[in-house]
């Protein structure tokens, strides 16, 4: 894994190149994402919080990634959900980008929880909440406008343990690799597939998508 001092220009350069490509103007969020990054890979080494090692990786898998929903997110008001956080991801990132928005980060893990609230705390991050739950059973104090997640592997199971948490005008966002078509008749009503986001996300090799899940209107 290369973070030594020498190899964090040009991890700095490809994240700055990343943001650029995504219309993010890289400062000063890209200081901010790279003390997080720094953070993370120091907790992984000990904690083993994502199979991602090397930093260049990261730059990519988990901070451009979860960046490249950010206009999907920015774009409809109200507290955000991220289910099934993990390290962060994709809301801490957002988190930094959109620090309007409220993010409440719910995460079973009790090793990522921890390192969740050392990330709120260092990087001073007082639109953040950290919820150590299974999602199932946390009921929040209002619904979110919107309820994020990349953990799921199928729609129907985040639809089944998140559903509760999102606003009757509210919306799920799931985030995938390849479009799951076939998984839009495994829903259970009142859900629904509205909207289907192709995502570029730089320096990446694959399909992503960003599958956006709302309850039917009577």
């Amino acid at each position: 894994m290369n973070t030594t001092a020498d190899g964090m220009p040009a991890i700095a350069a490809e994240l700055a190149q990343g943001l650029a490509a995504l219309g993010i103007p890289p400062a000063p969020l890209a200081a901010r994402l790279l003390a997080y990054l720094a953070l993370l890979a120091k907790w992984n080494r000990v904690h083993n919080l994502t199979a991602v090692r090397d930093m260049r990786d990261m730059v990519r898998l988990h901070l451009l990634d979860s960046l490249a929903v950010a206009p999907f997110v920015a774009d409809m008001p109200g507290d955000v959900a991220d289910v099934g956080s993990g390290p962060g991801l994709p809301g801490i990132p957002l988190a930094l980008h959109l620090p309007e928005r409220h993010f409440t980060l719910i995460e079973t893990s009790g090793k990522k929880a921890s390192f969740l609230r050392q990330a709120v705390i260092e990087l001073g991050l007082v639109n953040v909440e950290v919820v150590q739950l299974r999602a199932e059973n946390y009921r929040p104090p209002s619904p979110f406008a919107t309820v994020i997640s990349r953990a799921f592997a199928a729609l129907a199971d985040f639809v089944a343990v998140a559903g509760h948490l999102c606003a009757a005008d509210g919306r799920l966002l799931a985030m995938k690799g390849r479009w799951p078509g076939d998984e839009s008749e495994a829903l259970p009503a009142p859900w629904q597939i509205t909207r289907v986001h192709r995502l570029d996300v730089p320096g990446v090799v694959g399909e992503r998508h960003l599958i956006e899940i709302r309850r039917a209107s009577s």
